[in-house]
């Protein structure tokens, strides 16, 4: 068999290449073509171009590339009729790989189309689940509400688990060794702080968080900020950082970051699935974002839920604070980093919300990507 696998993203990536496992592990003959990073490139995917050429959001974000991806789209989708795949798989992403599978069902008309990863129709934008079910005929979702809103719009519909759920963290061993190697004694309140991973998002985020966390000094002078970050963006963020009054430790390795979330007591994070990061890993947090002008005042009219917080959804709580557009303020976000270290009670309410996440997403069950794959072949063979 054969598939052709566009991914946009890290998360992406991650998920594709699981994906690939799983369909290889059952489908030893499956063949890979298409879109993605390093990981679904060491499992074999040869990539048609930089992925990153896809790692834009927002609207205003879009605007300045929208000829060269609007390019891109035409070319995958001839790509895609040219390979004459079993299925065509979208994993997140959806503003490309939609238009791609758009293009390709209109040179392929029996071209089967996958989409892993819902799109977030129960925050914004309902109606873009009628939209998609035009043009695809099966979804893997990773929030365990998410089937029935694919299945009412006409598509079928598997829950197969979050990655997160099976990923494996740092141990109390792992977390000593860390704040031992870096010099942070044990009373020492260890802070993550989590701009994201896209340029947009760190220049506009880093300097708030930056100056929430100085106010928070304050009233923890001993903390240590600990900043994880990707190689993308690292240059910005030393860049940005060197004249905060609160240096932070700045890592870029996988192992480094996993054992700083354990050390980890609190954390400051922009909003996404670096929440349920923090929830495996059992963090207390606070989430902040923003976005640019054009961006925000839509997302704002369009948005139909009161939380973006995944640990907040998947949990049906809101014990983890969040400060979206024009309140992520530095003042605020030190506020309720500050009553997370001095009420044991908001604390406690945050733990059980993540330890309910981690269930519900799948924790102790099979993994994720071998589900997906069982789902594709599924996706595959079902009626259309």
């Amino acid at each position: 068999m054969k598939f052709f696998l566009i991914a946009g993203e890290p998360s992406g990536d991650l998920l594709g290449a699981a994906l690939m496992a799983g369909l290889r592990e059952l489908v030893p003959d499956a063949r890979f073509v298409g879109i993605g990073g390093q990981a679904m490139t060491a499992q074999g995917l040869d990539s048609l171009f930089p992925m990153g050429e896809l790692s834009v959001m927002g609207i205003w974000e879009v605007l300045p590339k929208y000829r060269h991806l609007k390019r891109r789209i035409a070319e995958t989708a001839a790509r895609v009729a040219a390979e004459n795949p079993d299925a065509l798989i979208g994993i997140d992403s959806p503003d490309f790989c939609l238009r791609v599978a758009r293009a390709a069902r209109a040179q392929q008309p029996g071209l089967r189309v996958i989409h892993y990863v819902a799109p977030s129709v129960w925050a914004w934008r309902p109606g873009r689940a009628l939209k998609m079910a035009e043009v695809v005929d099966h979804v893997l979702a990773i929030l365990p509400f998410e089937p029935p809103l694919m299945q009412a719009a006409g598509m079928t519909c598997d829950f197969v688990g979050h990655p997160i759920a099976t990923a494996p963290v740092a141990g109390p061993d792992e977390a000593a060794l860390f704040r031992a190697g870096h010099g942070i004694v044990p009373e020492s309140p260890v802070v993550l702080c989590l701009p994201g991973s896209r340029g947009g998002e760190v220049a506009r985020l880093l300097p708030r968080f930056g100056q929430a966390l100085a106010d928070l000094r304050h009233h923890v002078p001993d903390m240590q900020v600990v900043l994880p970050t990707v190689p993308g963006v690292a240059g910005q963020v030393r860049h940005l950082t060197a004249a905060w009054p609160v240096r932070p430790l700045i890592v870029e390795d996988a192992d480094q970051k996993r054992a700083a979330f354990a050390a980890a007591d609190l954390a400051l994070a922009a909003s996404g699935t670096v929440s349920l990061d923090l929830a495996a890993n059992r963090v207390p947090m606070v989430i902040g974002y923003d976005m640019a002008p054009l961006s925000r005042m839509l997302v704002g009219m369009l948005l139909k839920t009161d939380t973006v917080t995944l640990v907040n959804l998947v949990s049906e709580t809101r014990a983890v604070p969040e400060f979206l557009g024009r309140d992520c303020q530095p003042g605020p976000l030190a506020q309720a980093l500050r009553r997370l270290l001095d009420d044991p009670a908001a604390r406690q309410a945050q733990l059980d919300a993540m330890d309910l996440t981690m269930d519900r997403l799948g924790k102790g069950g099979e993994a994720p990507g071998l589900r997906a794959a069982r789902s594709v072949l599924r996706g595959v063979t079902g009626p259309r």
